[in-house]
């Protein structure tokens, strides 16, 4: 026992020290756990009060209550549990998410993918910490208007905001740079603490729902809850779909994987569940506050809240941004160490911090419409996503992955490059996106009524992208392996 623990705490995988693993398979004798554990970070890092702005951003596609609870129910569920069926394949091989990519994609074809997932990570992390900044600042506005409010109005200045998305980005990069070990542990008690601070939120709000106005409202076509589903689907779990393995990478080899997948879909939908029901019925309630919250979705939440709770609001707005974060830096990290950048593990999350920064600044002081370059972001990224983790999940699907898989990979396998490519394009262009500049290059398979109408709404690409990949991918892989025997 003394000599497994001290093997552990050598590894670098212990809270108090820097962990050294990079994207190697982790050795059987530093595995440990269960997945239970897998509940906490997957809570922790989706408990954040955009949960209850997502509501408002459902019931804004055009959607009922009950539909925005449907769509939301539905996409949650289907999306974090491709997370979870990723997670399992952390736990069989011992290597983070875009490493285990390398058996179907090749060495250097997996490359491609992975940078898709860096951006993904990085403009995540980049969105958390900005919409901390933002609830952050207009919170401390209120609580010291001489210090933090412009003259005339309870705006936040500029310091503020930078004070906040300092303090944040600081926090998120330490967390980050000391790797597994610390960030289980440190989710675990954000899990708890968070989750208490907004059951006292929801009750403290609970007066401005009208249950009887909520109710009302008309019903937006099935178009539209198709479009909800995957709005739902790319605001969850298809940002967390490169990042599964890398939580679940030390735990035992043998460990159940049915558990994997059901803690890690529980941890991450629970909690956006209940925050998207509440959401859309403060949406349904009050509109004036859901246009506001558009905007800003974390200080327009907190203007109706007594004084007294402003601190502890502000730790649930800062805290449960950067619980997700945290998840995010570490991930993006080991998607640059699989790019092939020579750097160590907990270097490669500064230069993260350092692009965090870049984008923070743009989103903050630059962007003229945070929601629309939050959701043309989601659009995107979300169809590169699917179209990956369907060629994934199917290559886990043809063959038991391990470690030593990953090493001996060719260095590029075409049916998987061909592929994402052509699900990418397919999926791209059946999206369309709020965000001017990036409209310009979505959308292109669609005419100009129908990026206007119900399938212009729908951004049905995302789901056309994962069906696409996985079933050219299937078909290319089956060929590619009758080829090789046939030359054989």
């Amino acid at each position: 026992m003394s000599r497994n623990r001290r093997r552990f705490t050598n590894s670098g995988n212990s809270a108090g020290t820097v962990e050294q693993n990079g994207i190697n398979s982790v050795p059987d004798s530093e595995r440990h756990g269960t997945p239970a554990a897998l509940f906490w970070p997957w809570a922790a890092s989706n408990l954040s009060l955009a949960g209850v702005a997502f509501g408002v951003y459902f019931m804004g596609l055009g959607l009922s209550l009950w539909q925005a609870v449907t769509a939301g129910t539905i996409g949650y569920m289907l999306s974090f549990a491709l997370v979870g069926v990723v997670s399992v394949a952390g736990a069989r091989t011992g290597a983070p998410t875009m490493t285990i990519s390398r058996a179907a994609f090749g060495l250097q074809g997996n490359k491609l993918p992975t940078l898709f997932s860096y951006a993904s990570n990085v403009g995540w992390e980049t969105v958390l910490v900005t919409l901390s900044s933002l609830g952050g600042a207009a919170i401390l506005a209120r609580v010291s208007p001489s210090a933090f409010a412009k003259e005339g109005g309870a705006s936040p200045t500029t310091v503020a905001t930078v004070l906040c998305f300092t303090l944040t980005a600081l926090s998120v990069v330490a967390v980050g740079m000391y790797g597994h070990a610390l960030i289980m542990k440190v989710q675990k008690y954000l899990t708890a603490a968070i989750a208490a601070m907004t059951a006292v939120y929801m009750g403290l709000m609970f007066s401005h729902i009208d249950l009887s106005r909520a109710a009302g409202g008309s019903s937006g076509s099935a178009g539209i809850l198709v479009g909800g589903i995957v709005f739902a689907m790319t605001v969850l779990g298809l940002g967390w779909v490169n990042c599964g393995a890398d939580y679940s990478r030390y735990l035992p080899r043998d460990a159940s994987a049915r558990q994997i997948v059901g803690w890690t879909t529980l941890g991450g939908v629970l909690a956006p569940l209940v925050l998207l029901v509440f959401g859309v019925l403060l949406n349904a309630s009050d509109p004036k506050l859901a246009a506001a919250a558009a905007t800003d979705p974390v200080g327009a939440l907190a203007a109706e809240l007594p004084t007294w709770f402003l601190v502890p609001y502000l730790f649930i707005a800062v805290g449960g941004f950067a619980s997700g974060a945290i998840m995010d830096i570490y991930s993006s990290g080991m998607s640059m160490l699989a790019l092939g950048v020579p750097i160590r593990r907990h270097l490669a999350v500064l230069v993260d911090g350092l692009l965090m920064a870049l984008g923070g600044w743009y989103l903050l002081f630059v962007s003229q419409s945070f929601l629309g370059t939050f959701q043309a972001f989601l659009s995107v990224i979300g169809v590169a996503m699917a179209a990956w983790v369907a060629i994934f999940l199917v290559e886990q699907w043809r063959r038991r992955i391990t470690g030593f898989d990953l090493l001996s990979v060719r260095a590029v396998r075409w049916p998987a490059v061909v592929s994402l490519a052509v699900a990418a394009a397919v999926g791209l262009g059946l999206i369309t996106s709020p965000d001017p500049n990036i409209a310009k290059v979505v959308g292109f398979l669609l005419t100009d009524s129908a990026k206007d109408g119900t399938l212009g709404a729908m951004n049905i690409g995302v789901v056309v992208a994962l069906v696409v990949a996985g079933t050219l991918y299937t078909a290319l892989a089956v060929l590619h392996h009758r080829m090789e025997g046939a030359t054989v």
